[in-house]
């Protein structure tokens, strides 16, 4: 028998089960840094930052020709606006695609294809953009795709990247941190579509 902790996002209370193997809210928080009384930060803004300004640099020093970046969709908002201001030595455009394979704590295992690309990008050179990639289950689904519009070439770039949980062999090419297999809230990243405009990155452990 599970027990429950009650916590509250922005009004509306979750109830999230702890001990016995079950799952217990570790950390995650309103823009004060608490909530109900949980307020470890996982990855702050500051090092948020510094995490993009790296990768920033290293897809300039790629000098790849005129990029589309392709943002995932909902989680990638963030990341995908910060990242591009923060490239000014390319000639780049953006799009966006959306898929889900979320379904609470949980990957479903299930993708389906929400918004597609509407214009002809054959030819072009195409930079994935990811909030998190775990079981790559996404990411896989949204090569696939790309490959069927005929692109160039297609690069990879994650904000936050499970390399434990990934079971995928495409190349990540830009990561901006590794980090264990637990369930991260904040800067894009939900729990049941709540806390992705927290500024901070927040952790919910087993």
């Amino acid at each position: 028998m599970f027990a429950f902790s009650c916590v509250q996002i922005y009004g509306r209370t979750i109830s999230v089960p702890f001990g016995g193997g079950g799952i217990a809210l570790q950390a995650c928080a309103r823009e004060k840094d608490k909530l109900h009384g949980c307020n470890l930060i996982f990855i702050d803004e500051n090092e948020i930052n510094s995490i993009i300004s790296n990768l920033a640099n290293k897809i300039e020093k790629a000098n790849i020709e005129k990029p589309l970046f392709i943002a995932i969709l909902n989680g990638s908002f963030l990341f995908a606006a910060d990242l591009l201001r923060k490239i000014t030595d390319l000639d780049a455009e953006i799009s966006f695609l959306k898929l889900a394979s979320y379904d609470g704590l949980n990957t479903t295992g299930k993708v389906n294809e929400l918004i597609g690309i509407s214009k002809d990008i054959s030819g072009r050179n195409v930079i994935i953009l990811e909030d998190i990639i775990d079981t790559g289950i996404t990411l896989e689904k949204i090569i696939l795709s790309l490959k069927k519009l005929d692109v160039n070439n297609i690069k990879v770039a994650t904000l936050l990247f499970k390399p434990n949980a990934y079971t995928k062999d495409y190349q990540i090419d830009y990561i901006g941190k590794s980090i264990a297999n637990d369930f991260v809230v904040g800067y894009g990243l939900d729990y049941d579509e709540l806390g992705r405009n927290l500024k901070h990155i927040y952790k919910l452990k087993n």
